[in-house]
């Protein structure tokens, strides 16, 4: 497994990165080209000023990139290809220094009746022209194999034979997939994603800590009874999973486009409102209002993970179900684990220091959340957070330890 592709590239001069994300009916392609090896092969200066070429010389790019791109089932039998845009980046180090690439984005299609897992993948992409580079391609997706978001895969190198002098293509032979295993697939990212979606789950738990407590005057009292804290828990929950279900069809179908960099900021916001309103209700009674309203930018999050697949139309709307699903699943399984213990907590008289060290740590999450999503550079509690995920199952069987052991001791005091 590749943990960074750029990684295995570490030579005296950088390689070509061919990603690839594979649906039922199209081929996505990520194309990482080194300026220097493109500029000797494409024969115009492009690494001189490259913010200020490149632009301008885009369409001759596009047309150099189609040229010598040709995916195909047989030589009568090309694929169609569509370059989506192509932006400059900075390269990983190697051992002769830093260097700049150009990322393309392209699409293949192939014939009507024609299969996405096996095909011939004629590339020569600089190559042609500089005999010492090479391609390493790999497999990034696979949609109808139950593979997503995971370390790409090799599937091999394209370079200059060096007997014949020739560039021999790629044969690509993928394992059988169908829908049922992408289905599935996205049903367990579904999972994956909420249960490592820590900002997620702690704007929920946290809007749900003083749930089982009544209201008065501003001020947080004594316990609900179980069926009134249960049911304003069925209305929080069920209002968050529309809200974030609504807006991840409409995110994942792209009818709604936000930037990725605020909705992540708007999430750890969202945290700081319940954790807010844990401490004194100022929307108390209106929390299904506000779970779902901020279930909404939530959605908008889950989407993004789906549009990184590069999926076509016809498995984008399975996707959208498995990867529901699984969200769902998970998030009510974490709930149910966790919600009984409050509950139980919320009759001690020691719920009001639980739940203020609670929104206490809440709150730092969410300014460091924030100030790493706004300056794009992690901090101490960030980094903290993420490794304390390692210890969340300890964390609940002490939550469970010590509701029982308060209110086993309450209740003595009471009967004493």
């Amino acid at each position: 497994m590749l943990a960074n592709a750029h990684l295995t590239l570490a030579h005296q001069t950088p390689s070509t990165v061919v990603l690839l994300d594979v649906s039922p009916k199209q081929v996505a392609v990520e194309l990482q080209l080194p300026i220097g090896e493109l500029e000797l092969a494409f024969g115009q200066n492009l690494s001189k000023n490259p913010e200020q070429i490149i632009p301008k010389m885009e369409p001759q790019i596009k047309e150099y990139l189609l040229a010598h791109i040709h995916p195909m089932v047989a030589k009568d039998q090309p694929w169609m290809i569509e370059i989506q845009d192509l932006a400059l980046q900075k390269g990983k180090q190697t051992y002769s220094g830093p260097f700049q690439e150009i990322i393309v984005h392209l699409l293949m299609t192939p014939p009507e009746g024609a299969s996405t897992r096996n095909f011939i993948f004629d590339y020569d992409v600089i190559m042609h022209q500089l005999v010492t580079h090479s391609a390493l391609v790999l497999l990034r997706s696979d949609w109808a194999a139950g593979k997503a978001h995971t370390e790409p895969t090799e599937i091999g190198v394209i370079r200059v034979d060096t007997k014949t002098t020739l560039i021999y293509p790629l044969t690509i032979n993928l394992a059988e997939g169908n829908f049922w295993k992408g289905f599935t697939g996205m049903f367990a990212l579904g999972e994956e994603h909420i249960k490592e979606g820590i900002d997620h789950l702690m704007f929920l738990l946290v809007l749900l800590l003083p749930i089982p407590l009544s209201f008065s005057k501003k001020r947080w009292g004594t316990p609900r009874s179980f069926r009134l804290s249960l049911v304003q828990i069925v209305k929080i929950v069920s209002a968050f999973t529309l809200g974030h279900s609504l807006t991840l069809l409409m995110g994942a179908m792209a009818w709604v486009v936000l930037p990725s960099k605020w909705i992540e900021i708007l999430i750890a916001f969202s945290i700081l409102v319940s954790a807010v309103h844990a401490i004194r209700p100022i929307f108390a009674g209106k929390e299904m209002f506000i779970s779902l309203g901020f279930g909404l930018i939530h959605g908008l999050a889950f989407a993004n993970t789906l549009i990184d697949l590069n999926l076509d139309n016809q498995s984008i709307i399975l996707s959208i179900l498995g990867f529901n699903l699984g969200i769902e699943v998970m998030q009510l399984w974490i709930i149910l684990m966790c919600i009984p213990w409050l509950i139980l907590l919320s009759r001690t008289a020691y719920y009001t220091i639980f739940r203020n060290t609670c929104v206490i740590l809440a709150s730092i999450a969410a300014f460091a959340w924030m100030l790493e999503r706004y300056s794009q550079k992690g901090n101490i509690i960030s980094d903290l957070i993420s490794k304390s995920m390692a210890y969340s199952n300890q964390a609940l069987i002490v939550l469970i330890a010590v509701s029982f052991l308060l209110f086993w001791q309450d209740r003595n005091k009471i009967l004493a």
